[in-house]
């Protein structure tokens, strides 16, 4: 399919889905949103995608959010019926609860507001030494809706999280990463080489297990670790029964890379 504000690649198990709206330092409208969440949910739906790369065109900005220019001529209440009506959320990721592929965020330049709501979505963030990150909605009179305001308090602690999101502070890729915000932090010219790194080492693994992996750890966050460890989530049971249980042990036993199916 032919998109007009992304462009989305295939290789092999691979998906890499780039926003491409340099003009506006990547800030997306609803338009540009709704052929994300097309994209990911064309990727959730894809037994052959495995793994998903969230990037973003030019050196910059990852995206600086909400369109607030495209805002201003249609209203707040356009954006929020554009939104309300994609299954994924804003960028079609950060309400995509039920597909536990995962989501690699390559950000180089800003990350704010629904850009860093949009990262904060992923599973994994490689950031460009010029990567900046923040949630400025307050400074322009909105919140961090997208997920931001719920994210930020599980991922650091609590008075560090309304720091930054009660005065719309930016921090710097060294600072998100000593936060553990960001998994790497590499050079410009490194981010999506590296991007592509950790892509194939999720990729060397049994599929299903690493879909297993998230659901169990995103479900059992709310289950107390009594109920968490012997909880059976749906796609541990997908796991068991697969053809790819039988295929680690027999790899390794026979001292060979697997042969992954996803099945």
């Amino acid at each position: 399919m032919s998109y007009q504000f992304i462009t989305v690649e295939k290789r092999d198990h691979l998906t890499i889905v780039t926003m491409n709206r340099t003009e506006a330092m990547n800030a997306l409208h609803p338009p540009a949103c709704a052929e994300m969440n097309e994209a990911f949910n064309d990727f959730a739906a894809d037994p052959q995608a495995w793994v998903a790369i969230l990037a973003a065109a030019g050196e910059k900005s990852f995206s600086a959010g909400n369109d607030l220019k495209w805002q201003a001529q249609h209203g707040p209440q356009a954006v929020r019926q554009g939104l309300d009506s994609l299954n994924g959320g804003f960028g079609g990721i950060t309400r995509r609860f039920d597909c536990f592929k995962p989501f690699i965020a390559a950000v180089n330049g800003l990350a704010l507001g629904a850009g860093f709501e949009m990262a904060l979505a992923c599973d994994i963030i490689v950031a460009a030494e010029n990567a900046s990150f923040g949630l400025p909605e307050p400074t322009v009179g909105l919140m961090a809706v997208q997920g931001g305001v719920h994210r930020l308090p599980r991922h650091v602690p609590y008075h560090l999280a309304m720091g930054l999101m009660l005065t719309g502070r930016r921090m710097g890729a060294a600072e998100a990463l000593r936060l553990g915000l960001v998994n790497e932090v590499v050079p410009q010219a490194e981010l999506m080489p590296k991007a592509l790194a950790w892509a194939e080492s999720i990729l060397a693994c049994a599929p299903l297990a690493i879909r297993a992996s998230k659901e169990a750890a995103l479900r059992g966050l709310s289950l107390p670790l009594s109920e968490a460890i012997p909880k059976v989530f749906p796609t541990t049971e997908v796991m068991r029964a697969s053809e790819d249980i039988l295929e680690g042990p027999k790899a390794f036993a026979e001292k060979r890379k697997p042969r992954w199916t996803g099945r």
